[in-house]
């Protein structure tokens, strides 16, 4: 008898998430949903996460030891080569998925035939009443953020809508479309690395809808720290990296004082409550590196498939 293929393959790549993994694993204990494998990617952990992690009531789990630590983007590229499913289902280790949100899914598939992108509401694990993101936007001068953050959950859209891109803590993605374009950029390690593909995928003439009803509850930065030389580092270098590597020749030189001028906003927004020098080392090697990943193919759109337009007016 052949084996039948899962409609998701569920995706966790895990660093030192603790007891915060083992509430992912449970959420998809209690999926509505059943036709869905899970491929766990543990990328060297030292918190005995893994050894100590309960998988029963999950017989179709795969888990991935890797012998050191190859990031988010990297983690989720090895983890979908292994995927059988469908779509791939992304959820971050630091959180939980409401009972139906495979579910919710599956039938925006049906209603959204021809999209091959979906982003998923995601409210505050420890303040309920707030947002963690609707979807992620992208303003035109190269700075993106989590749409809704930290807003009201009552300002949560009630229909289906277009957005940027998914984030990736529970982003969605036809499997073929996901492998076809490259995947995450690895050079990223994590951070901004949704961001960049998102990028690509409206280059591409690929289109994001945001399903409100699909429901994470996401612990943010809960392994690597929000304000931390780790997080700032990569938070200010992958932005830059992001949108001098992708965006149109034309438009980038319209923007870039724009971006500048933001940098230099955002650099002294967060004096007194963030790292410094994560900040500053991380935006002089975004704009030092940016310029010699453009000229790189590597995780580049084709120029044939090239679709300017469908990324402009995506745009915030």
């Amino acid at each position: 008898m052949s084996r039948v293929e899962p409609f998701f393959s569920v995706l966790i790549v895990n660093y030192n998430a603790g007891k915060l993994l083992q509430g992912a694993v449970n959420s998809l204990k209690n999926q509505s949903f059943k036709s869905f494998e899970v491929i766990l990617l543990d990328n060297d952990s030292a918190d005995n996460s893994i050894d100590t992690l309960d998988t029963e009531g999950l017989p179709n789990i795969r888990v991935l030891r890797e012998k050191e630590n190859l990031g988010f983007a990297r983690g989720n590229n090895i983890a979908a080569s292994h995927a059988t499913g469908k779509w791939l289902a992304l959820l971050n280790p630091d959180a939980v998925a409401d009972p139906d949100w495979l579910q919710q899914i599956k039938n925006a598939t049906e209603r959204h035939a021809e999209t091959r992108v979906f982003a998923c509401g995601q409210l505050n694990m420890d303040e309920p009443g707030l947002l963690d993101g609707a979807g992620d936007a992208y303003f035109a001068f190269g700075i993106p953020w989590r749409g809704g953050f930290e807003h009201p959950v009552s300002e949560l859209p009630t229909e289906d809508s277009l957005c940027f891109s998914p984030c990736g803590a529970s982003a969605v993605y036809e499997r073929e479309l996901f492998l076809s374009i490259g995947g995450f950029d690895e050079r990223f390690f994590c951070y901004c690395e949704d961001i960049d593909l998102g990028i690509r995928l409206q280059l591409s003439g690929e289109r994001c809808v945001f399903l409100p009803h699909a429901i994470i509850h996401h612990k943010g930065s809960a392994t690597s720290g929000r304000h931390s030389y780790f997080t700032m580092y990569h938070g200010f270098r992958n932005r830059t990296w992001a949108y001098i590597k992708n965006m149109p020749l034309g438009f980038l030189v319209l923007t870039f004082p724009g971006h500048l001028m933001l940098m230099l906003y955002n650099y002294l927004n967060n004096i007194g409550h963030a790292n410094l020098k994560g900040m500053r080392k991380g935006m002089w090697h975004g704009l030092k590196e940016g310029w010699a990943m453009r000229r790189q193919s590597e995780y580049k759109v084709h120029p044939e498939q090239r679709s300017t337009w469908n990324l402009l007016r995506s745009m915030a």
